[in-house]
């Protein structure tokens, strides 16, 4: 009885296995070309400036035209939003983590105003630097 339980667990863990990674197969990134790079707010007289590379991580490779099309919206709410965060924001590892979940929900909420669909599953910064 016990190897009948065993077995049927063993396959269905099995599939639960195959289906993650046949879901997995279906996502797509989307750089944006060329990076983020804007100023931000600073304490001192001489500007201080970002540059990050932002990739988007999409639910669906179908979905790249889509946003490449819409990619010039993204940007400016990108730049907009990053523009507007004060130096200790940008420059401390949590103040980066709170700018990279504010872009995310500002590209997920314009993606699904323009197509009334969600197309992303998360925003990630693959480099940030900061002067």
């Amino acid at each position: 009885m016990w190897k009948k339980s065993l077995a049927a667990l063993f396959f269905s863990s099995l599939l639960s296995l195959q289906n993650a990674v046949a879901n997995q197969d279906t996502f797509a990134y989307f750089g944006f070309e060329p990076d983020i790079i804007t100023n931000y707010i600073t304490t001192k007289k001489k500007p201080g400036y970002v540059r990050i590379t932002i990739e988007l991580m999409l639910l669906d490779a179908s979905y790249i035209d889509v946003v490449e099309h819409h990619s010039p919206l993204l940007r400016d709410a990108l730049v907009e939003i990053i523009g507007k965060e004060p130096e200790e924001k940008i420059k401390s590892l949590t103040g980066r983590e709170e700018v990279r979940k504010k872009c995310a929900d500002k590209i997920k909420l314009l993606l699904k105003k323009e197509t009334g669909q969600v197309l992303i599953r998360d925003l990630l910064f693959t480099n940030y630097i900061y002067h």
